[in-house]
């Protein structure tokens, strides 16, 4: 096997763990999203917790998705797919990254 196969599989397990945690916790687990938990407990209440956490979840199938067909890339065509993988996994990642509170969650203001 491959260092790529490898990687990417654990990643890609490890992206469904915490999508079936999102899953399982619902709303409560909108406490877990980065962020989320430097904000007042007051305000908290003022977001729609139950759409944030289904829209991490969701997130986390995308991203363990993208994993797992890396990793089956990887191991039938060449080692390097998993490196493509990465590369759109990236990509996908940071255009959901927001530095400012209000970009992050102001779609989620009840």
């Amino acid at each position: 096997m491959n260092i790529g196969f490898i990687l990417m599989g654990i990643s890609c397990l490890l992206f469904l763990l915490l999508a079936l945690l999102f899953a399982i916790l619902k709303g409560k687990a909108a406490i877990l999203i980065s962020g989320f938990n430097t904000i007042p407990k007051y305000q908290r209440e003022l977001y729609d917790q139950d759409r944030m956490s289904r829209d991490q979840r969701n997130a986390f199938l995308i991203w363990a998705g993208i994993m797992g067909i890396g990793a089956i890339l990887s191991y039938f065509i060449s080692q390097y797919m998993a490196v493509i993988a990465f590369i759109v996994w990236l990509i996908v990642f940071f255009k959901d990254v927001h530095l400012d509170e209000e970009k992050a969650f102001g779609k989620y203001k009840k």
